[in-house]
């Protein structure tokens, strides 16, 4: 009995140290990407100015002009329609899919999320570049089908899953009792679901937004194949360029202040992430005080 208590203890012990170091390396990757990004894109915001850089219209690199307004601008707008149609229909989804579906359907919808999770992102370039861009053509009437508005549809399509999984598990996650209480009181199921599993699961629901808004402003390679990535102010139906897709189409060839500017980019990418997750967790706190 002494050895096995031991053995438990020793056991406990390192387990409670593998946590606490893996714990601690997450926090110190955050640490040290902030530190890189600091570090490589100050230099460029230095020398450009900062007011020039986040309000300038013009990016011409070989005549050092480094304006990123329509950047800016574009990844705001595109994430914004991606996230403003993306997450009702996410949540409606999840909704039908956790708590009314019969399980026949049930079981053939559930692996198709989860497909459409693990497609990789250029596959979802390469079905826009070659469906959608040529059918956005032609409805509209336009030269080129390349754009903000199928950068927002690829955009509403890759958020779906994440927004699907999670609140689908959230809303799986509600006690039984909740349900049953307000089915007693004489709710209806519909009632039940939309007035009590849902506002019971809204922290879960709120996680998978944020995971959709990551998804959304992170996405580069898909984007790159439907944007048209030229760095105009946005429009539906004009090419234009996100913040991902001018760092990713011009790193390879850059170098100098061109370079510093892009790592600049990334910078204000990065803060605009941590600007967007601190706004939903100040809501969120908030709602729930």
């Amino acid at each position: 009995m002494k050895k096995t208590s031991s053995a438990l203890k020793v056991t406990e012990a390192v387990m409670r140290l593998l946590l606490t170091v893996c714990g601690l390396a997450a926090v110190g990757f955050v640490i040290v990407i902030t530190g890189y990004l600091v570090v490589s894109g100050i230099p460029a915001i230095q020398e450009i100015g900062l007011i020039d850089f986040l309000t300038g219209t013009v990016w011409k690199p070989n005549q050092e002009q480094f304006g990123i307004l329509p950047v800016i601008l574009t990844s705001v707008l595109g994430t914004f329609g991606a996230i403003l149609i993306g997450v009702p229909l996410g949540l409606l989804f999840a909704i039908y899919l956790g708590k009314m579906a019969p399980k026949p359907v049930y079981q053939v919808l559930r692996p198709t999320v989860d497909l459409l999770a693990g497609i990789p992102s250029v596959v979802y370039g390469l079905v826009g570049m070659m469906v959608l861009v040529p059918f956005v053509r032609e409805m509209f009437n336009v030269a080129d089908g390349v754009g903000l508005f199928s950068s927002i549809i690829v955009l509403t399509v890759m958020v779906l899953p994440s927004i699907i999984s999670v609140s689908e598990t959230a809303l799986k996650a509600v006690p039984r009792e909740y349900e049953e209480a307000s089915l007693a009181l004489g709710a209806t199921w519909n009632e039940t679901v939309f007035k009590v599993t849902f506002p019971a699961a809204k922290s879960g629901i709120a996680a998978s937004v944020v995971l959709g808004i990551g998804r959304a402003v992170g996405e580069a390679m898909a984007i790159m194949m439907v944007c048209g990535n030229v760095a105009n102010m946005p429009s539906l139906f004009s090419s234009v360029r996100f913040l991902t897709t001018a760092i990713a189409g011009e790193m390879s060839y850059s170098s100098g202040l061109h370079r510093q500017a892009l790592f600049s980019i990334a910078l204000i990418l990065y803060c605009f992430i941590m600007i967007i997750n601190m706004i939903l967790n100040f809501f969120l706190k908030k709602k729930e005080q």
